[in-house]
C-alpha cells in the first residue's frame, strides 16, 4: 500500500469504535522500509560516531551480496540491498524474537514514542530453541510449550524502556561481527548440507548445491563471505601503509592499532576456514570465472570502482573516528596518481605495487593469511 493509505488505517484505527480483539487484528508494522536507499539525496541522518565502523552496509553500498548469476540476479531487491530500515507503527504493533540479520550488531534511534526492548544475554540463547536446535520461539508473550521447548522456563530476559530520542545499541552477541557472521554461515552450512547428504552419490555438484542452499536460507554463501572478508583485508592492508608513512605523521597511533586489530580479527576467520571444502583446487573448479577472480585477481579487485568506493567509505568512517587528527582530502572521489587511498599525500604512491609483491591471488583461506602475515610483518 501507499505511505498515504498506511497513515490513513493507522489514523482510523485511533479513531475508530473497533473491539479490542478485531482492532489488534487489524494492526499494521510499517518494517525494514529501506528509506535511506530510496531517497538517497534526503538526508535522514548522520551515523553517531559510535556506530560508523559498519562493514555489512559500508560493503553493501558498493558492492552485490552475491556474484553467482544461479544464486541471484544482481538487480534484485535482496541483492542489491542495504541494512538501514525505518520502522513505524502504533501502540500494539510489535517484532516477533529474532537475532539481527547475519548476527550483526545494531542501533536503533527512537524519533517519537516508546518502545519495550527484551534482551536475551548470549550465554542464554540456546534456550529459545526447540531440542534440536532448529526451530525458536516467535512470541515470548504466547504460553510456550516446555515439551517443545524445555529449556524457555529458564531464560533470564533484561527489560528497558527506549524513550524519544534515546537510542538502543544491540551487540552482535558480544562477539566481533566477522568472528559472529562466519560462526552463523558455518553452523547454517552444516544444517543445509545434513538435508541432503543423501544425495551426495548422485549429485554432480553436491557442494554447489550446498553453497547455493546456504544463500538461499542465510543470503549468504561461503564464496560470498570470502569476497567480502579479502576485500576488507586488502583495504585495510592499503589503509596501515598509508598510516605507517612519515607523511602521515599527524595520524594517531590509535588509528593504525584499528587497522592491526581488523587484519588480525580477518586472520582468525580465515584461519578457521582453511579447511573448508568449498575451497578444495574440485569445487573452486566448478564455481564460475566471475565468483572466483572476485576473491583472486588482486590486481582486477585493486583497479574496481567498487573497491575504491569502498576504501574511500573505510578510510572516512576511520576520519570520522579519529577526528582532527586524520588528514582527508576534500573530495572523496579524486585520487593521487597510481594510489587507492584518499589520505595519501604522495603523488607516486606505489600502494597497488606493495600489494601485488606481498601476494598475486588469493584463491584460497590459506592465501588471504599470508597476505595478512606478510602486512603486519612488513609495518
Amino acid at each position: 500500500m501507499s505511505m498515504q493509505e498506511f497513515i490513513d488505517h493507522w489514523v482510523g484505527d485511533a479513531h475508530g469504535g473497533s473491539s479490542a480483539g478485531d482492532r489488534e487484528s487489524s494492526l499494521l508494522y510499517l518494517k525494514d522500509w529501506h528509506f535511506v536507499k530510496e531517497y538517497p539525496d534526503y538526508v535522514a541522518y548522520t551515523t553517531p560516531t559510535f556506530f560508523v565502523d559498519d562493514w555489512l552496509n559500508m560493503y553493501l553500498d558498493s558492492h552485490p551480496i552475491h556474484r553467482d548469476s544461479d544464486i541471484a540476479n544482481h538487480k534484485n531487491e535482496i541483492n542489491c540491498s542495504d541494512y538501514r530500515f525505518v520502522y513505524m507503527g502504533e501502540k500494539g504493533t510489535w517484532t516477533p524474537l529474532h537475532a539481527d540479520v547475519f548476527r550483526s550488531y545494531s542501533w536503533s534511534a527512537n524519533i517519537c514514542g516508546r518502545k519495550q526492548w527484551l534482551f536475551l544475554p548470549p550465554s542464554q540463547s540456546h534456550r529459545v530453541f526447540d531440542r534440536y536446535m532448529r526451530s525458536s520461539v516467535y512470541n515470548l508473550n504466547d504460553d510456550v510449550s516446555e515439551k517443545l521447548f524445555p529449556e524457555f522456563n529458564k531464560t533470564e530476559w533484561l527489560e528497558c524502556i527506549q524513550e524519544q530520542n534515546e537510542i538502543i545499541f544491540v551487540p552482535s552477541g558480544w562477539y566481533h561481527q566477522v568472528h559472529n557472521l562466519w560462526n552463523l554461515l558455518y553452523e547454517d552450512y552444516k544444517v543445509a548440507k545434513e538435508y541432503i547428504e543423501d544425495i551426495r552419490d548422485i549429485c554432480d555438484d553436491f557442494e554447489g548445491l550446498c553453497q547455493r542452499n546456504l544463500a538461499a536460507n542465510t543470503g549468504m554463501n561461503f564464496y560470498d563471505f570470502f569476497i567480502f572478508i579479502v576485500r576488507f583485508a586488502l583495504a585495510n592492508v592499503i589503509e596501515l601503509y598509508h598510516v605507517q608513512q612519515p607523511e602521515v605523521a599527524t595520524f594517531s597511533t590509535e588509528t593504525a592499532h584499528h587497522f592491526v586489530y581488523n587484519l588480525k580479527s580477518i586472520r582468525n576467520v580465515a584461519s578457521k576456514m582453511l579447511t573448508t571444502e568449498a575451497f578444495t583446487t574440485e569445487n573452486l573448479r566448478s564455481i564460475s570465472e566471475d565468483n572466483r577472480n572476485a576473491f583472486s585477481n588482486v590486481k582486477q579487485i585493486l583497479e574496481e570502482e567498487s573497491f575504491r568506493r569502498l576504501l574511500v567509505i573505510l578510510s572516512k568512517v576511520y576520519e570520522h573516528i579519529d577526528r582532527g587528527q586524520r588528514i582527508c582530502l576534500k573530495s572523496s572521489t579524486s585520487y593521487q596518481k597510481s594510489c587507492l587511498s584518499v589520505i595519501c599525500l604522495k603523488s607516486d604512491c606505489n600502494v597497488v605495487d606493495h600489494i601485488i609483491s606481498l601476494i598475486g591471488e588469493v584463491c584460497v583461506p590459506a592465501d588471504l593469511v599470508t597476505l595478512i602475515d606478510s602486512a603486519l610483518s612488513d609495518g
